[in-house]
């Protein structure tokens, strides 16, 4: 027999009403959001943004065209390495030590005459190549002057030929360094590595760019260069110059590239390219792709050749500017005139 009291319903119990949440601060734009652009999913937004911020700086420096220089980023200018190698030398006789990579600094000389402890026999073999080397920084630093000099003296709305070097010190510092000192414009392509990279000092500050991707600034290198010169350098040297070759090898750049290989002893005695050839590896015409030299004016008189085949002739009846305009380029909307609204920042 059901219970009476049994049939009566349980009383309802009120909801508990949640509390209000506190407001919501607002949410960062897409673009804005450092999680989402240095995510593995926000990539290729970082890949645009380093085909097209390039783009529009170099359109508004009015930069139409390159002359890269590669070469060793260890390589010092010749008053550096020979005082580092005459300070060396009169710290007194080496003893062993842990070897290292690079030459003694002035820093490890000047410790060494104090403390009396001298740098090992590899040390001042390094110091003495330093100085030896030192001959392909100088070489790179005329050469740059004469090309920045010679290309600045064309008449055209735009920089024609601008001295392009991967940004960092040695061989790349003397590049910049040569075309600051004639007084040309000068590009700087570094790149972010784990360990320091710092621009050299002599690049145009408008033209001081940085990429994380080695592939993007690999792609800045080849698509505005007319010709590219190749200093002794190490790994990232010729990883850099067999990149041009192939390209020009397998004909994917647009215009006639003039490739200098600079050094002709050093490359010969690290490279046989000839046997490439001999053995059927390349053909016999893809030799022809580079040309040796061994001093400044010898690697001039090759790319003034090879560049001036890429110069517009003007109508000589058309009114033309002498030499690009100091200020930047308008951007496209300034000059075509009005099209889609300004989006606000």
């Amino acid at each position: 027999m059901t219970s009476a009291l049994s049939n009566q319903k349980a009383p309802r119990m009120s909801p508990k009403v949640p509390e209000v949440p506190e407001p919501l601060a607002r949410a960062p734009l897409a673009y804005a959001n450092p999680d989402f652009i240095d995510s593995p999913d926000g990539r290729l937004i970082r890949i645009m943004a380093e085909y097209q911020e390039p783009l529009v700086r170099f359109r508004a420096q009015r930069i139409a065209d390159t002359v890269v220089f590669f070469g060793s980023a260890r390589f010092r200018s010749l008053d550096t390495a020979s005082q580092n190698l005459q300070l060396l030398e009169n710290t007194g006789s080496a003893t062993p030590a842990p070897p290292h990579e690079q030459p003694a600094t002035q820093a490890e000389i000047a410790q060494a005459q104090v403390t009396g402890q001298v740098p090992s026999d590899l040390k001042l073999s390094l110091a003495q190549s330093a100085v030896e080397m030192a001959r392909y920084y100088e070489d790179a630093r005329t050469l740059a002057r004469m090309v920045a000099t010679w290309s600045m003296a064309l008449p055209g709305p735009r920089h024609r030929f601008v001295v392009t070097s991967g940004g960092g010190p040695g061989i790349m510092e003397a590049a910049n360094r040569g075309a600051w000192e004639a007084g040309a414009k000068t590009i700087g392509l570094n790149i972010k590595l784990p360990f320091e990279q710092i621009p050299n000092r002599y690049i145009t500050p408008e033209l001081n760019f940085e990429f994380h991707y080695f592939f993007m600034r690999k792609y800045w290198f080849a698509y505005l260069a007319k010709a590219l010169v190749v200093f002794p350098g190490g790994f990232g040297t010729m990883d850099e110059a067999f990149e041009f070759l192939t390209l020009a090898q397998t004909h994917k750049l647009t215009n006639k590239l003039t490739i200098i290989i600079y050094g002709s002893s050093y490359w010969k005695s690290i490279l046989n390219l000839d046997l490439l050839a001999a053995k059927g590896a390349i053909a016999p015409k893809d030799l022809a792709i580079f040309q040796f030299a061994d001093t400044p004016e010898e690697a001039f008189a090759i790319l003034k050749t090879g560049l001036t085949q890429h110069i517009e002739h003007p109508d000589p009846h058309e009114a033309h500017e002498d030499a690009p305009p100091a200020h930047p380029a308008p951007d496209a909307q300034h000059l075509l005139g009005p099209d889609l609204n300004k989006t606000r920042p």
